[in-house]
């Protein structure tokens, strides 16, 4: 499996700045072609949702595709099958809630995520106080735990999630639940130079990233951008692989 955080950093010396789309996971039929779809448009790693009741960090678009995935009746294990029979040549890091880790137990959720060739997970709602039993456990499966900074995190703890952290920083735009966004604010700039100071890990900003221009904007003092809720809003329209890729392809020459 390609190692999230060797392959980002190595498109950052390239020059490439990092694209990272978000789709759910079993939300529709055709979700992995739609995975295909954007990493043949220019994707330099994809987040796939393993879709949970109560997504405390997602906004309306989101909530709605877990409610679809889960109304299709989606299981952990069958977001990672599809995963793993995608057989990405990008890394793959997977976006979930703790109740799912805890109740398959740390180790297993660990290494049934290496053995569909994901390399990084992002558990929203685990804090860094209580990381470091599942933390121990990816890490010895080769899974990257992708830890998030917000606009109110004290400098203190902007150091303490930068050392746990591997893969990427996620550097959260603006506070609130995942969505589109007309303005990203006045925060994206001081939360990345926050990170910057405490590590030279890639850093990528997400959570309101919804146009092509705004990731481009963003990208003048980022390593990257996630793309989600603007991607998946239109996979619930029916845009289906075609758009996902179309849709991609516009941010990935906004960012070039």
């Amino acid at each position: 499996m390609p190692e999230l955080e060797k392959e980002l950093r190595a498109g950052r010396e390239r020059g490439r700045k990092l694209l990272i789309p978000y789709l759910m996971g079993g939300m529709t039929e055709d979700w992995t072609q739609a995975l295909a779809a954007v990493i043949a448009a220019g994707a330099d790693a994809v987040e796939v949702g393993i879709p949970f009741s109560d997504p405390m960090m997602d906004g309306p678009v989101i909530q709605e595709a877990a409610l679809r995935a889960l109304t299709r009746g989606t299981v952990p294990d069958q977001v990672l099958d599809g995963i793993g029979r995608a057989e990405a040549p990008v890394p793959i890091a997977v976006m979930t809630y703790y109740n799912l880790v805890f109740r398959a137990g740390h180790k297993r959720m660990a290494r049934s995520l290496a053995a569909a060739g994901v390399s990084g997970a992002i558990i929203a709602d685990l804090p860094i106080e209580e990381i470091d039993p599942w933390a121990f456990e990816a890490d010895a499966a080769g899974i990257g735990t992708v830890l998030l900074v917000a606009p109110s995190s004290p400098p203190d703890r902007v150091e303490r999630i930068c050392e746990r952290a591997r893969g990427f920083v996620y550097a959260v735009a603006r506070m609130g639940v995942t969505g589109e966004r007309t303005d990203l604010g006045s925060d994206v700039t001081k939360v990345v130079e926050r990170i910057r100071a405490c590590t030279d890990m890639p850093v990528c900003v997400g959570v309101g990233v919804s146009t092509p221009d705004q990731a481009a904007q963003v990208c003048e003092v980022a390593d990257g951008v996630v793309v989600g809720s603007a991607l998946v809003r239109r996979l619930l329209q029916d845009e289906g692989p075609d758009g996902a890729a179309s849709f991609i392809a516009s941010f990935r020459d906004a960012i070039d």
